[in-house]
């Protein structure tokens, strides 16, 4: 029976048959899906393992140059590409080709409590320096020296001939404390042992900063020529009126006898060149930057260029530059000098005893005097006890005008006294109208009996004058104004703007200053009342002006004239003028008033006019030159009759 079936052929299939088994082959739909699905996960694993394995090799790559570089800072030498390269460099820097493969260490910050300081290790120089106490005048940190205003440069000659720039190379930080310093090195290695170094020393609460540049077993590297020094210096914008900033930015020196000088602002671009120079500071409206040398520089070339261009730059105002040459002794630096960046305050800057506080405009001659010995100390007497600066200069007003009141009541004493005989010196002024000379002799006689002293209405002029310009040059000076508000006004330092205009006036500008327009408001009623209690005794002379005229045209002008002026000003001056224009004002009127009594004043006038009264040495010299004046005139008039 098997074999029977083996001999038999199988019977071939049916269509149907074929058919069906062609299906159970095709895979299906389902089965295509499930098995890309697993194909991309795998993919997807295989691809994060392979990732992972990436980041390791990162890391330990990391890991490997973290190493590195703290070996470099041991002066370890760092593998070069080839023999060729180091060839390069050896021949370029000599013995600071090391240098020259050195990377950029992390940059050192120094704080306390006055200012942030970061030193870059490219070029060892200050990369960072932020007034913690100051803020521009929109709120950012206040900047003085960042790694795009400033350049600190040594240019050190070789024995090779050849010349390199500090600038360019990588410095290696250390940082150390000694009791309250903060000592921070920068050394430039040029082998073992061997070094440049600018030592900076920090003190707590102080803008000062020692600084330092010595070399160390560099006698057979350098040359021994001098070695040039460059500090380039753009000063960066701090207050709100850029252009009015750049008025009062300046390149200020000293010299080794005691002159401190400037280059002026008004200059775009001028360079100058000084023997013996102490210090420069490249002098801002409330902020400078001192390079302070410990012995006078032999030389110094000092170049100051404008860079506020209202179109093309408004983040700098001048650039300030030095260039001098330091003296290798035996091959050798070591020289000591000092850095300032900081507020022009003047208590602050004269206590360092180096003559610094003079870079600040506190006026020439009796001017400046009042300033330092009157009205500075009276506003810090008066910040002890308010805080509150526009209350601060209200009460500095009341206390100069009643120091200078006694003054006010002889001159309205005087005028009264005027009024009184102005009827008999109308007589006078008619009676001798064609003889000048005449008429102002017996005007003079008449003054000296009745007690008038004609140049007591001059005294409180004359006393106001200096007050005002002291005043004028005190508050745009004083940096403790700066950003202080009051009522409205939001720097009492600069100008205030109570209105913004759409458009611009010349001379004003495109804003309204409330106090300004009051000051000027008040200064007209002031006048106006002044010219009322002082009538001319004078006649209009042939050929002169109209003085009656002329006062009533000064009546209207004077006071638009100081609106246009305190505009633009600083609006602690607009409120002082208001606040010392209202209380004279009120002075004035209360001694005209209530404590001069004219009958009693006529009374002493005619006691007077009975008393022989000797004439003063001045009132005896000026008669005799009118009585000379008199005769050469009659001399005159017979020639001409002659002729």
């Amino acid at each position: 029976m098997a074999q029977k079936n083996k001999g038999r052929k199988p019977a071939p299939k049916s269509k149907a048959g074929k058919k069906a088994q062609t299906q159970q082959r095709k895979p299906s739909f389902r089965s295509l899906l499930i098995n890309y699905i697993l194909l991309t996960a795998a993919f997807y694993f295989m691809m994060k393992s392979c990732e992972k394995k990436q980041l390791n090799e990162k890391q330990t790559a990391r890991t490997e140059q973290t190493t590195t570089d703290s070996t470099a800072s041991t002066l370890q030498p760092v593998p070069v590409a080839d023999s060729a390269t180091l060839a390069k460099l050896k021949n370029q820097a000599g013995d600071f080709a090391y240098a020259l493969t050195l990377p950029e260490q992390a940059p050192v910050t120094v704080e306390n409590e006055v200012m942030k300081v970061v030193f870059g290790s490219k070029g060892g120089a200050i990369r960072y320096l932020e007034l913690k106490k100051y803020k521009k005048y929109d709120g950012s940190p206040l900047v003085m020296v960042d790694g795009h205003n400033q350049v600190f440069d040594l240019d050190l000659p070789l024995k090779t001939g050849k010349k390199l720039s500090t600038a360019a190379l990588h410095f290696m930080p250390e940082v150390r404390k000694s009791d309250s310093l903060t000592i921070v090195t920068m050394r430039l290695p040029a082998g073992e042992d061997k070094f440049l170094a600018y030592e900076y020393r920090i003190r707590p609460d102080d803008y000062m900063i020692d600084f330092r540049i010595y070399t160390h077993n560099l006698s057979g590297i350098l040359a021994g020529n001098p070695v040039k020094l460059h500090w380039d210096l753009k000063a960066y914008a701090h207050e709100k009126d850029v252009k009015y900033e750049n008025q009062f930015t300046a390149l200020k020196y000293a010299t080794a006898d005691g002159k401190v000088d400037d280059i002026s602002a008004l200059k775009n671009d001028k360079e100058i060149m000084r023997k013996n120079v102490r210090w420069m500071d490249g002098k801002q409206w409330y902020f400078s930057s001192f390079f302070i040398a410990a012995k006078p520089l032999d030389s110094a070339r000092m170049r100051q260029i404008k860079l506020f261009d209202k179109a093309k730059d408004t983040f700098h105002t001048k650039e300030f530059v030095l260039n001098t040459y330091l003296n290798p002794a035996g091959g050798e630096l070591n020289e000591s000098f000092q850095w300032f960046h900081g507020p022009n305050e003047y208590r602050l800057l004269a206590s360092y005893g180096k003559d610094m506080e003079k870079v600040i405009r506190l006026g020439w001659g009796i001017f400046g005097w009042m300033n330092k010995y009157a009205f500075i100390p009276l506003f810090h007497f008066l910040e002890k006890f308010f805080s509150n600066y526009g209350l601060i200069i209200i009460l500095m007003t009341l206390i100069v005008r009643l120091v200078t009141s006694p003054l006010y009541y002889k001159t309205y004493v005087s005028q009264a006294k005027t009024k009184i005989i102005k009827p008999e010196m109308d007589e006078i002024n008619k009676k001798y109208k064609d003889n000048p000379m005449k008429r102002q002799k017996e005007i003079m006689a008449l003054q000296s009996k009745a007690g008038v002293n004609p140049l007591a209405g001059c005294v409180p002029s004359l006393l106001f004058i200096p007050i005002f310009y002291a005043l004028f040059r005190f508050f745009p000076a004083e940096i403790a104004l700066r950003q202080k508000h009051f009522l409205w006004i939001d720097d009492l330092s600069s100008y205030e703007t109570f209105m913004k205009l759409p458009f611009n006036i010349p001379l004003l500008g495109s804003h309204i200053s409330l106090f300004a327009l009051l000051a000027s408001v008040v200064m007209f009623f002031y006048m106006k009342m002044n010219q009322s209690a002082q009538p001319s005794s004078m006649p209009t002379q042939e050929g002169m002006p109209d003085l009656s005229k002329m006062m009533k045209w000064m009546l209207w002008f004077s006071p638009v004239m100081m609106f246009f002026f305190f505009n633009n000003y600083a609006s602690g001056l607009s409120l002082y003028y208001f606040v010392s224009t209202l209380l004279s004002l009120i002075i004035v009127y209360v001694i005209k008033e209530f404590v001069i009594d004219e009958e009693k004043v006529r009374a002493q006038i005619e006691e007077n006019k009975k008393k022989p009264k000797k004439q003063s040495k001045f009132q005896e010299r000026l008669q005799r030159m009118m009585e000379e004046a008199e005769r050469q005139r009659q001399a005159q008039q017979q020639n001409r009759k002659k002729r």
